[in-house]
């Protein structure tokens, strides 16, 4: 894990990124002492994003069907 000091960090603030990335996580010096974590967070993919179905209904099929749901 690589530790880096503020200054150098906020110069080269985009490969200390890449270098989270990479390895997981890296930290940050400041002069007083205070160390800082930086990681990647993972991505999470909406529960929404579902793959679709194909039926091969016409729009007027797909009516019908929710008009005859409502009636019941």
């Amino acid at each position: 894990m690589k530790t880096y000091t503020f200054s150098e960090a906020r110069q080269r603030f985009a490969a200390v990124l890449e270098k989270a990335k990479i390895e997981g996580k890296v930290l940050i010096k400041r002069k007083d002492g205070s160390l800082f974590e930086i990681h990647p967070v993972p991505k999470k993919d909406s529960p929404l994003n579902i793959m679709g179905v194909r039926l091969d209904l016409s729009a007027d099929e797909i009516v019908d069907v929710v008009r005859e749901i409502r009636r019941r």
